[in-house]
């Protein structure tokens, strides 16, 4: 694995066209999504829940991400959303619904 992010709150991402998007993050990934809205790379990001449970959804996402994905840096020069396959959609899907979102 790249990474070994502990994936724990749920956090709603504006794109600059208005769109918006839930992710799994972390305070890490929370904190760059703020630096990038700072940059104007996107409109804003908003944490809509804190300490999600660890579920087996969560473990399955969280896998994902740290196989095929990194955290950027503070020198990041864009915002890289992280694209999810249609059964890491799913996963992203169910954690919201445990979470009462959406």
């Amino acid at each position: 694995m790249k990474n070994h992010e502990v994936l724990d709150l749920i956090q709603e991402i504006t794109r600059n066209d208005g769109t918006t998007y839930m992710e799994i993050g972390n305070m890490v990934m929370n904190g760059r999504a703020e630096l990038a809205a700072e940059r104007k790379f996107i409109k804003q990001v908003r944490i809509l829940q804190l300490n999600i449970p660890h579920s087996t959804h969560v473990e399955k996402y969280q896998a994902y991400i740290n196989e095929n994905f990194e955290i950027p840096d503070e020198s990041m020069d864009h915002w890289e959303e992280w694209t999810k396959t249609p059964e890491m959609q799913a996963e992203v899907d169910q954690i919201l619904k445990e979470n009462h979102i959406g």
